[in-house]
């Protein structure tokens, strides 16, 4: 997409502009996030829900249509300030589970969230620019002819839209207007009454909850590498192999990434429920991030190979890599919906998305500048390429 907005002199240049697109979402994520979460608090999870998908219907088919580098950034910027949804979802979960199953409610959130972010590239990848793939089909002078990154967005938009519509059935975990309509009615009202006044009453307070802000600090650190990787790969992917990259299509990345999802979706809904209960959260974080460091310095090596041993490696690692980011994220949030009470988990998570948001702005950004720049420095002495 960049590359068609023609704002980038040199191939090089391409990650450089596309970090900024990617952390324009972050931006507006950043600014909006505590308000979602006093509004989730105040007025319920429902609302905030309903709201965030049906924006997301709406600005997303209008970056569809962007026709230049400004209208692009806009478009994302104005979806993650009006998109309150991660926080909110998290606090959810929580709620509509017993305790014993909230590592698997808060494992089915990061788990819906990581396929996420690997069928959506993958997605993208297979729908982008259909009258260049499909000319047969799809003519240069229709619709996706003239904007050729808006089937993917539309079908993304469709999808937000059947999930807006089966939203009006959820129930309310908050505010309770029947008798035993979830289990967590009868705790909240004993909670209150137990708590009086409480021991976190207010925002000031939360901060001050080192359990809380320790598990933030953590979920921000990874986040920022996490957001980077993800914006990095596929830019390096599709790179040429001139350039350390793999000189892959993406119709390839779309193959990896879908993958990716499938062994994430397997890993999570089996294997992690019982790993956090053996070993808990904080281990599994501690050993993810142990693996992943020794996965990432092997992937210059990777980009060495050819033919099939290059698809099974780089499938392989990027299977890993993507379970192990999911292992840590459903560690954090478990660590951090455990940290507080019912009635103040909108806010705190508010402000976990914000401090987030903030290290996933950074992270494309730089992410980007980073791979251009080490692009153009090939044959370093020191950490040549994508070795940097």
């Amino acid at each position: 997409m960049i590359r068609d907005f023609n704002i980038a002199d040199k191939e090089e240049d391409i990650s450089y502009y596309a970090g900024f697109v990617g952390s324009a979402y972050m931006i507006g994520r950043a600014l909006s996030s505590v308000f979602w979460g006093v509004v989730a608090d105040r007025y319920g999870r429902k609302p905030v829900i309903l709201l965030g998908t049906l924006t997301m219907v709406i600005f997303n088919t209008l970056f569809g249509f962007s026709v230049n580098y400004s209208m692009a950034i806009i478009t994302r910027f104005l979806l993650g300030l009006f998109n309150g949804l991660l926080g909110t979802i998290k606090a959810y979960a929580c709620e509509i589970f017993r305790k014993e199953h909230q590592a698997l409610g808060l494992s089915a959130v990061s788990t819906a969230w990581g396929i996420g972010m690997v069928i959506g590239p993958a997605l993208g990848g297979y729908l982008a620019q259909p009258a260049e793939r499909f000319p047969s089909l799809v003519s240069p002078d229709s619709l996706f002819g003239r904007f050729p990154y808006l089937l993917p967005c539309l079908c993304i938009s469709a999808f937000a839209f059947f999930v807006t519509i089966g939203a009006l059935w959820i129930p309310e975990t908050l505010h309770f207007h029947k008798k035993n309509e979830l289990e967590s009615a009868s705790s909240f009202t004993d909670m209150k009454e137990k708590k009086g006044e409480g021991k976190y009453s207010s925002e000031i307070s939360l901060l001050r909850n080192w359990p809380l802000m320790s598990s933030i600090i953590i979920y921000c650190v990874f986040s920022l590498h996490d957001i980077t990787y993800t914006e990095v790969f596929s830019l390096w992917a599709v790179s040429p192999k001139s350039l350390g990259g793999l000189s892959y299509s993406t119709d390839n990345i779309g193959t990896i990434l879908s993958i990716s999802g499938m062994g994430l979706l397997l890993f999570q809904t089996t294997l992690y429920p019982i790993a956090e209960r053996l070993c808990g959260p904080i281990m599994v974080a501690r050993i993810s991030g142990i693996i992943s460091i020794t996965i990432l310095t092997c992937y210059p090596y990777i980009a060495l190979l050819s033919g099939f041993m290059l698809a099974v490696t780089i499938n392989g690692a990027s299977v890993v890599k993507n379970v192990l980011s999911i292992s840590i994220i459903t560690g954090t949030f478990i660590l951090q919906n455990k940290a507080v009470e019912q009635h103040q988990r909108g806010i705190a998570n508010g402000i976990a998305m914000t401090l987030q948001s903030i290290c996933q702005a950074i992270g494309p950004a730089c992410g980007g500048a980073i791979l251009s720049w080490s692009q153009k420095r090939q044959n370093a002495a020191f950490l040549p390429g994508w070795h940097f």
